[in-house]
């Protein structure tokens, strides 16, 4: 389908929107008028104000034809002057693509690389165009599997894809915003509902009567129904650009591989692949790690530490099973690119073109000093909170990340433990209550499920016993890290590995699980614990 008829059908789908809500509000006014057929009256003026209610978010959604702006916020610009050699390599894919360079290069975090256009007149006319490009994406590929990913995202200038994306995201915020405005509706009728039932089913304890089960089930169903009539034309507008959309990707690839040859692009796409889940891995596992005890990594590490990740000869053979073995997905009929097994397949499917094999230089190195570049893309993707946190080296970072998780896991312990003994709320302080008996009342105040509240006795304890046991190993590695007895050893081989003395590995769960016995027994994990401080 040419740009024309593309164009063409992206304005109908903008203007179904439109009829659809003109739709809706005829209905309303139909409604309307009959209530008042017999002349005003309470129910009259009820259905009035219901209808009024229902018809704000459409009319909103009509009016408000701005869509977001891009602002280029979002990564680190980066003028030729800065990176002459990323420019450079930028300005002749554009050129071997046959379309006009980019106006900003924005560096990001993300392992993503993107180009759009800020067209005018819904994309008649061109406008500045920004091409963001992933310090992670470029961490990981080389200089060849790079130009392969600029010439795809450029091939969306050539179909003039990025132009007509403004008539097509102006209808998908019209119809966001009018689905959003209506849920948010049906979430304030649904805890306005909870908070009467709740006040309810507490006056009717107070009065000796058995609570009802709060159940909110029927609370915005009228906002929920005319929300999923917006969800259903949204759904709808995404199946009928489906097929196009996946036709774009496969032309870029096929652009790609024209200008950065066959083997380059196959090997772009796994990488990426890769990349994803290697950097989601290392956020959760190393950058934010730290971020409960308040650390952030070393200036450049936040992002630069993925490369030492992914250099870890330890880390290769989970790279490469997911290298070769990359998930074929489930093609969804609202998804306007193809999964990347099947695109991968049709690239490796063409004749070899007699351009692989051939060494190319990391991507990263058409970064001028790229440590600099990586410590300044901190200040322009993390929040403020973030950039004011202290930087700590990996060693503490790690240690002192997965001690405060461990804090936060034995703050409800420690919670119940003042409510029933006051004073102290340290481990020590806990054994001496257990001694007392007062292990289990204390536990009873830990969080527990709706099952666990309504049970007695025996049954109570055992819903209880796995939390208490959880909520207690937290509490001794505290003792014992605060101790310098543990620590937790960060590793870019594995996982962070906990270190304890000698044959705690073996005596600690058994002292643990006497603890938590229904006739608790402190002595066994008192033999394992330094001594307490004198009160």
């Amino acid at each position: 389908m040419g740009v024309f008829l593309r164009a063409l059908r992206a304005l109908v789908l903008l203007a179904g929107f439109y009829l659809l809500c003109f739709a809706v509000l005829g209905v309303f006014a139909g409604i309307g008028a009959a209530a008042y057929w017999r002349g005003v009256n309470p129910l009259a003026l009820k259905i009035t104000v219901v209808l009024a209610l229902l018809a704000f978010p459409v009319v909103r959604g009509m009016l408000l034809l701005r869509t977001p702006k891009d602002d280029g916020e979002d990564g680190l610009s980066v003028a030729e002057a800065q990176q002459p050699r990323l420019w450079a390599a930028v300005r002749e894919v554009a050129g071997a693509a046959g379309t006009r360079t980019p106006d900003e290069i924005l560096l990001t975090g993300d392992v993503n690389a993107a180009v759009t256009e800020n067209a005018r007149l819904l994309g008649l006319l061109p406008g500045r165009r920004r091409l963001y490009l992933g310090t992670p994406l470029m961490t990981g590929l080389d200089e060849a599997q790079l130009r392969a990913v600029l010439a795809h995202e450029f091939g969306h200038y050539g179909h003039a894809d990025t132009r007509l994306s403004a008539i097509t995201a102006r209808g998908r915020h019209a119809i966001a915003r009018t689905v959003n405005a209506f849920t948010e509706k049906a979430e304030q009728q649904a805890e306005k509902e909870r908070l009467r039932q709740e006040k309810a089913a507490a006056k009717a304890v107070r009065k000796g009567r058995k609570a009802k089960e709060i159940d909110t089930s029927g609370a915005g169903w009228t906002y929920r129904r005319m929300g999923k009539l917006f969800i259903a034309y949204g759904l709808f507008a995404l199946r009928a650009t489906r097929s196009d959309g996946r036709r774009q990707e496969l032309a870029a690839d096929r652009l790609a591989v024209r200008i950065a040859g066959r083997d380059a692009t196959a090997s772009a796409l796994r990488e990426t692949a890769v990349l994803a889940a290697a950097h989601d891995f290392y956020l959760r596992g190393y950058a934010t790690c730290g971020i409960p005890a308040g650390l952030l990594p070393p200036y450049g590490q936040f992002h630069g530490g993925l490369a030492r990740l992914l250099a870890e000869p330890a880390r290769q053979a989970e790279l490469d099973e997911l290298r070769h073995d990359l998930p074929a997905g489930e093609p969804s009929p609202y998804d306007a690119h193809p999964p990347t097994a099947e695109r991968i397949r049709l690239i490796e499917a063409l004749p070899d073109d007699g351009r692989g094999g051939h060494p190319a230089g990391a991507a990263l190195d058409l970064l001028h000093d790229p440590g600099r570049v990586l410590a300044e893309l901190e200040a322009a993707t993390l929040t403020e909170e973030a950039l004011h946190m202290r930087r700590a080296d990996w060693p503490e970072l790690v240690h002192l990340g997965i001690r405060a998780r461990h804090e936060a896991d034995a703050e409800p312990l420690r919670d119940a433990l003042a409510r029933v003994a006051g004073g102290h709320t340290g481990l020590h302080a806990l054994l001496d209550a257990a001694d007392r008996g007062a292990l289990w009342q204390i536990a009873d105040g830990l969080p527990k499920s709706r099952t666990a509240e309504q049970a007695s006795g025996r049954a109570a304890r055992e819903f209880l016993r796995p939390a208490l046991l959880d909520a207690l190993s937290s509490l001794v590695l505290l003792e014992l890290a605060d101790a310098r007895m543990a620590w937790w050893e960060m590793s870019w081989a594995e996982s962070a590995r906990l270190r304890l003395p000698d044959g705690y590995d073996t005596w600690l769960q058994p002292a643990l699980e006497a603890l938590v016995a229904d006739v608790p027994d402190t002595a066994p994990l008192r033999r394992l614990l330094p001594q307490a401080s004198p009160a």
